[in-house]
């Protein structure tokens, strides 16, 4: 099993949230990590629809002109 790196860093945040997550026993390492997952998850999917603007658009253009080789076998 392949361990994990963790690097240890700093972050500013308000005082008054800070205080309110210890006070609820908030681990703050484990629930930043997983907003920080889900946030380059996002941003990585809308740089690949960016990256691949063009050739989507050209596929659909092509679907509208030819259509798709399976069009007369769905059932749908």
């Amino acid at each position: 099993m392949n361990a994990v790196l963790k690097r240890a860093t700093n972050l500013s945040i308000n005082a008054d949230l800070l205080r309110e997550a210890k006070a609820l026993d908030i681990n703050l390492s484990a629930e930043f990590e997983k907003h920080l997952t889900a946030v380059v998850r996002k941003v990585r999917g809308e740089q690949w629809l960016r990256d691949n603007r063009e050739a989507i658009a050209a596929y659909q253009r092509m679907v509208e002109k030819h259509g798709i080789w399976n069009e007369g076998l769905r059932e749908w």
